[in-house]
């Protein structure tokens, strides 16, 4: 079994749809968002977890950090990431590009490809499209990414050129180096906040040819309205009968702008990351459960929501665990705010196939403003 994209329902009206991806791992209904697994795990979960109380049907690995640690030629050893990991679900690895990006300090890109010195040791490192995709088929992800330039905002529009027109040379490179039948790789369209620089990109790598793009060099420090504008500038401008992913989005509300302007895929640190810093979602806000005035709260953290957490612990249990640093903490928080994710997709999803997603944005907001958020 390949790779295919399927679209299910489009709305006549606007990009939106709902999709469905086949690959040698099994199926991912779109629009989805994907977990993030940096090293090969999702923080504090096992994989059975992920797979069966968060219901996630992709996760995302980072090429960057596995290529360093443990070494991608280990993994390919010992029967790939799936088998590594004990995730026999698909996976999408990530290129690096982006945490080159956010070692500034430590590398200098050319033409050629990215010099880098390691975080961990200060080893320093030569990354190529060649090399990125190399790495990615020796770990046998299901889908991966070309390597690409991103850049910081505010970038002029030389810098933003300049890092476009390398994406797109280094995006033939990978295009020519990859050799692995079933598995899909995806074009990344960069051109920071110059609406004319995407349309180029887009164009370009259209010429080239992959099997999903995605919309890189956002959630970089500018603003929501201006990512929600390249958002709805870019989507059309790419391929209606393959999938479109942007990258390192985001909050719950940018989930459900984006889903509206078309995107199918999403990744971010933002439900894990927050859980272990003990911010919490819920359908009327957010909850920073360090809070005093959660002390002696009996209520779970949303009476409608049902995961493990929310069925079984209060807010002054989840409020002590983080007081006393007990890593049962992380766990109960991390279920919580990764099943509040897959189920805003779920939800999403069904108001697509319904024809109601309007009314499930209108929806979401009325909640949100009637509750009572901490931030």
């Amino acid at each position: 079994m390949g790779f295919s994209f399927e679209i299910i329902k489009d709305d006549q009206d606007s990009c939106r749809r709902l999709g469905k991806i086949t690959t040698p791992h099994g199926e991912i209904h779109t629009p989805v968002f994907m977990p993030v697994g940096t090293q090969a795990t999702v923080k504090a979960l096992t994989p059975e977890e992920v797979a069966g109380q968060i219901r996630a049907e992709v996760i995302l690995c980072n090429t960057y950090h596995l290529y360093l640690r443990p070494g991608h030629e280990v993994i390919e050893r010992l029967g790939g990431l799936h088998r590594f990991m004990n995730w026999q679900r698909p996976i999408l690895t990530d290129s690096g590009g982006f945490q080159i990006y956010s070692l500034s300090a430590l590398r200098k890109i050319s033409d050629e490809g990215a010099v880098f010195q390691s975080h961990l040791d200060g080893s320093k490192h030569f990354l190529t499209p060649e090399r990125a995709i190399e790495i990615q088929q020796a770990l046998g992800a299901d889908i991966i990414m070309c390597l690409d330039e991103c850049i910081s905002y505010p970038s002029s529009v030389q810098d933003a050129a300049a890092a476009a027109e390398r994406t797109t040379v280094w995006a033939a490179r990978c295009r020519e180096s990859h050799r692995t039948a079933g598995q899909a790789l995806f074009g990344i369209v960069q051109g920071g906040m110059h609406k004319e620089l995407r349309e180029k990109s887009a164009r370009e790598l259209q010429q080239i040819g992959f099997d999903g793009y995605a919309l890189g060099g956002l959630s970089v420090g500018e603003s929501t309205e201006m990512m929600l504008d390249i958002v709805e500038h870019a989507v059309p401008l790419l391929p209606e009968n393959r999938p479109r992913y942007l990258m390192g989005v985001g909050k719950p509300a940018d989930l459900v702008e984006c889903v509206g302007r078309g995107i199918d895929m999403f990744d971010c640190v933002l439900p894990t990351r927050n859980a272990r810093n003990g911010m919490l979602f819920t359908r009327r806000g957010n909850v920073l459960i360090k809070n005093a005035r959660y002390r002696d709260d009996e209520r779970p953290l949303d009476e409608q929501c049902a995961c493990y957490t929310c069925r079984n612990y209060s807010r002054a249990y989840l409020r002590h665990l983080y007081m006393a640093k007990e890593i049962l903490s992380y766990r109960l928080n991390t279920l919580h705010n990764l099943f509040y994710f897959t189920t805003l997709l779920e939800g999403l999803r069904e108001a697509l196939h319904e024809g109601t997603f309007a009314e499930f944005r209108h929806n979401f907001y009325r909640e949100l403003a009637d509750g009572d958020s901490d931030a």
